[in-house]
């Protein structure tokens, strides 16, 4: 494969990416929590990352900015929305903006909702999408600081990626998502069979990212906002926003 994606786990619940293009051998991190893990996995692959990415503010996404721009000499690449928030960006993005790693490019999409900032990168060769918090497995990022009309426009743009596109989220959030999931959506056979997984999965310590957008796309409540079944069950109307503002708040209180 073109494209290497390395996971690293930090802090209790995060994943932090190492990306590697085989043809060059630049390697891009993305959202590096805290800088020792994703050092120790460096250091064990002998990889020297050239580029950071962050996809938002949150300190739980750019903790490990300054020591591994302090040891490797990284750029800082970073949503422009964000500048005064992100010290010491050297590439500020935007909307249909490119991010290189090497012979891979990424594309910029702005995905408010999480934070008013937040963006999300889709690597098409690849088939990969970092999407920090803005979508989880089964689930969506907590609405901090934009708006349900923000958040379900971006969600859409991210259900408009290719199903065979691997979902590489900010948490480990998935078998608490599958739960919450599974209360609005019992009936569901794709989110029961996935749920069954995630289970497995988690009873052997392993992690269930990524996931198949094509799966998401089918069992992901928050990607299903303009159901009309799923906005009757949950007692909202028919109009996608205000589901989608029905979901999120049902999950902040599950």
């Amino acid at each position: 494969m073109a494209l290497e994606v390395e996971m690293v786990s930090a802090l209790s619940d995060n994943y932090v990416y190492l990306l590697r293009d085989t043809e060059t051998g630049v390697v891009a991190v993305i959202d590096p929590a805290e800088p020792d893990p994703v050092d120790k996995v460096l250091v064990a692959k002998q990889w020297k990352p050239s580029i950071i990415i962050n996809t938002h503010h949150h300190g739980d996404h750019i903790g490990g900015n300054e020591a591994l721009i302090a040891k490797y000499g990284c750029q800082l690449v970073g949503p422009k929305a964000e500048t005064h928030r992100i010290p010491g960006m050297n590439q500020t993005v935007s909307e249909g903006d490119q991010i290189k790693v090497g012979s891979q490019i990424g594309k910029v999409f702005e995905t408010p909702g999480h934070t008013k900032g937040h963006i999300s990168v889709y690597f098409p060769e690849g088939a990969a999408l970092f999407a920090g918090d803005t979508l989880f497995a089964l689930g969506c990022g907590r609405m901090f600081e934009g708006t349900p009309q923000e958040f379900w426009h971006s969600l859409l743009k991210l259900r408009a990626l290719p199903d065979d596109t691997l979902l590489y989220c900010g948490h480990e959030y998935t078998q608490s998502n599958a739960r919450f999931a599974l209360s609005v959506d019992p009936s569901n056979q794709t989110l029961l069979t996935l749920s069954e997984k995630i289970d497995e999965r988690r009873s052997k310590g392993l992690p269930t990212i990524p996931s198949r957008l094509g799966d998401e796309k089918i069992a992901n409540p928050f990607l299903r906002a303009d159901d009309k079944k799923l906005a009757v069950d949950v007692g909202a109307s028919e109009d996608p926003i205000h589901a989608f503002a029905v979901i999120r708040q049902l999950k902040d209180n599950f």
